[in-house]
């Protein structure tokens, strides 16, 4: 409950609103260097079931993870046209200079695992959001769907988060307790917002403590209900059918279509909006091997079960190919069974393999499909040497490479999905 406002300290009077907005525009230009619209800015945003069914637009699309990498999602982005060329150097533009859509009527579909093996995490949800309200005012979209590493990380599950990761979400806590002590100030805000670090452990133990606020500002801020969780993920899809084509993560099997793809999208949704309480488990379809997120039954290898592929996509009307993302193809996108099969993670980020830029196209309403990739006279800003790459894969397989919160942890110490209290 909102204190009671001191007769000696000035309080909003007719200007709630306007304080309101100016708090969350003044926060949001602090994390990111990006300004959104504030049009409706005091009540809370109303929820929404996830779009799952969309017709085909004339021009579709996909990219894949991108893994809080920032200047290689810019260099997909500008690929894919979507945004105006840079002016200077691969990956130099801004993300303001990058959040105008160039596309027009185009869609694109980002396939998912924007979070984690980075340090732009949250300057990449920003910059995506931002730029999807561009392409909405433009005629076209920008959909991204839910990826496995979401879903861990609404669950607690740091185990990929990044010291420069944490040091971002720290940042973002700092600037949103700022935010939060203007609105305060206003008494008579009809919408006074949660504290999203109450019940939030301030010791985690088994992580070194040099990282304890960071840990303490991903949990606040991603799990259930928390503030970037709800306005950045919670009306995601978990699967999109557009057209012909279907996008998921890691895969679909036939009890997903059964169970109904349009109730996984709502089901998840509402999960990450919190309204199972703060510490519910995630859906029983995000969680394990087989999962929607975690399936690489058609997307690992060459060895594809074709004919049970073929059978998942005839339970959805129209289904011509799933589009995947989840398991790196180290040779650029790849297809398989008939192209029925489409595996766009390039493995973009230089936090899990450095990959060229490649996204695929869907023109004519799925008649024609085709790869863009970066043209040979940049691609050497990106390709790693097969040599650095042989010697890091020997060195990974010796142990000798750690990932993740592997650098965070002390040594003997495994770390599980971290709870609040509520």
């Amino acid at each position: 409950m909102a204190a009671a406002a001191s007769p000696d300290v000035p309080t909003c009077g007719d200007l709630p609103a306007a304080v309101s907005a100016f708090a969350d525009a003044f926060v949001d230009f602090a994390v990111s260097g990006i300004f959104f619209p504030t049009s409706n800015p005091s009540p809370p945003p109303p929820t929404t079931t996830p779009t799952t069914f969309l017709p085909s637009p004339s021009r579709l699309v996909a990219i894949g993870d991108l893994h809080g990498d920032l200047p290689k999602s810019l260099s997909a982005l500008r690929l894919a046209g979507l945004v105006p060329p840079s002016s200077g150097s691969a990956g130099s533009a801004s993300a303001s200079a990058s959040a105008s859509w160039a596309a027009g009527t185009t869609l694109a579909v980002q396939l998912g695992d924007i979070l984690d093996r980075g340090g732009d995490e949250l300057r990449l949800l920003y910059l995506l959001r931002r730029l999807a309200l561009s392409a909405a005012e433009r005629g076209g979209a920008l959909l991204p769907i839910l990826g496995n590493h979401e879903v861990m990380n609404v669950s607690g599950d740091f185990r990929f988060a990044t010291p420069q990761g944490l040091q971002e979400f720290s940042a973002w806590a700092g600037w949103y307790r700022a935010g939060l002590a203007i609105k305060r100030r206003c008494a008579d805000l009809e919408h006074q917002p949660r504290n999203p670090f109450l019940g939030v452990p301030r010791a985690f133990p088994g992580v070194k403590p040099e990282f304890w606020d960071g840990m303490r500002s991903r949990l606040a801020a991603l799990r259930p209900d928390g503030p970037i969780a709800r306005r950045f993920l919670a009306d995601l899809p978990t699967v999109l059918v557009v057209g012909d084509s279907v996008f998921v993560h890691g895969g679909l099997l036939e009890a997903n279509v059964e169970y109904g793809l349009e109730r996984i999208n709502a089901e998840v949704s509402e999960w990450i909006r919190g309204e199972g309480g703060d510490n519910a488990r995630a859906p029983e379809f995000v969680r394990g091997r087989d999962a929607v997120v975690w399936l690489r039954r058609f997307s690992d290898g060459f060895d594809c079960d074709c004919k049970r592929l073929e059978g998942v996509l005839g339970m959805i009307p129209g289904a011509k190919r799933m589009v995947m993302g989840h398991t790196i193809q180290t040779e650029g996108i790849t297809a398989v069974c008939g192209a029925q099969a489409v595996r766009v993670d390039v493995g973009l980020s230089r936090g899990c393999g450095n990959g060229l830029p490649e996204v695929l196209e869907i023109n004519g309403g799925g008649a024609e499909v085709k790869v863009i990739t970066t043209p040979p006279a940049e691609a050497w800003q990106y390709r790693k040497q097969e040599a650095e790459k042989a010697a890091t894969a020997l060195k990974e397989k010796k142990g000798e490479v750690k990932d993740g919160l592997a650098l965070l942890v002390r040594e003997s110490h495994v770390l599980k999905e971290v709870e609040a209290k509520a």
